[in-house]
């Protein structure tokens, strides 16, 4: 029986989670139909907007994310001490970007003056609308509503157009973040549909190449490793990052399975990751885990947290981040 989301997502011991939806039609998602002919391309552009849209609006960072015919993968950064400072105002205009609100909401914003009654009502609101910029089913309910109002528009159809429940998956640690966010920047490459990472369209690896100011600002940084002061941020260079996926995406799209270069990335000694796991993991991320990837320790922590009996994915884990 699949568990409540409450039950995969514990904010205390993780704030990274990879989500993936998917088509539930025959129809495409994006990309063409092969038995209509009928090209769904620019949907790629829908949930490429879409996506960079909710991360200037909610408390959520955007790390990765790749969209792909049928499917797009997202890999998220809880940032709750953004959403704690906010203000009142902040909250209600972030709010108002994706909903209407409520008519206190609405009275408020056009300066009119509130008795104290409704301002206590407004303050309740909004804590509840901080709340829900902070939380991933909401997120992922305002990415998807939209596209699927969209595509079924344009289909002229009505009915579900997205799986019922997104998939989830716990980051636990560094190695089992660096592992799911190149898994999901190397999705383009392992389907054919780009020959490298800087012509990978709709995925953040293109995004971060480009390395504009304006495009960065999109997109969850890359801060370096451990030093005094250290930014909030991917605890890894992004040149490394750039590096890493380079060499993975090469030895994918030469089909050398098993294949090591000599030039490995240095990345991977920081991580203790071995070379012939790391390949394993850019290709098969999402079906290895269950609900959390990580070391044993952290995963038995968080099953231990959330009341788990059994620890899913325990094997894998003591695999790829022993």
């Amino acid at each position: 029986m699949p568990k409540p989301r409450y039950a995969q997502i514990s904010v205390s011991d993780t704030a990274f989670y990879h989500c993936v939806s998917r088509c539930v039609r025959q129809s495409y998602l994006c990309g063409t139909d092969e038995l209509t002919g009928q090209s769904y391309e620019h949907r790629r552009a829908w949930v490429e907007q879409r996506i960079q849209l909710l991360g200037a609006i909610f408390s959520i960072d955007i790390c990765a994310y790749a969209v792909m015919s049928n499917h797009y993968h997202i890999v998220l950064h809880i940032n709750r001490t953004q959403a704690e400072n906010w203000s009142l105002d902040d909250i209600i205009e972030r709010w108002h970007r994706l909903y209407q609100g409520n008519l206190i909401s609405k009275r408020y914003c056009r300066g009119e003056v509130l008795n104290c009654a409704e301002m206590a009502q407004l303050k309740a609101i909004t804590k509840c609308w901080r709340e829900r910029l902070t939380n991933i089913s909401w997120f992922m309910r305002s990415l998807n509503e939209p596209i699927a109002r969209q595509a079924n528009l344009e289909d002229e159809c009505t009915g579900r157009f997205w799986e019922g429940r997104f998939k989830s998956q716990a980051l636990l640690d560094e190695g089992a973040l660096l592992a799911c966010m190149a898994y999901v920047d190397l999705n383009p490459i392992r389907a054919q549909v780009a020959s490298t990472p800087e012509t990978s369209a709709h995925t953040s690896i293109q995004l971060r190449i480009k390395h504009t100011d304006l495009s960065l600002q999109k997109l969850y940084p890359f801060v370096g490793g451990n030093r005094e002061n250290r930014p909030e941020g991917i605890p890894f260079k992004l040149s490394d990052y750039i590096e890493l996926i380079d060499w993975s995406g090469r030895i994918l799209r030469e089909d050398k399975r098993g294949y090591i270069e000599n030039s490995q990335p240095p990345i991977l000694a920081r991580l203790a990751q071995d070379t012939e796991n790391w390949l394993e993991l850019t290709q098969h991320f999402e079906d290895e885990f269950k609900l959390f990837a990580g070391s044993v320790d952290r995963v038995t922590q968080v099953c231990q947290v959330l009341g788990y009996q059994r620890r899913p994915g325990i094997q894998a884990c003591a695999k790829y981040f022993s």
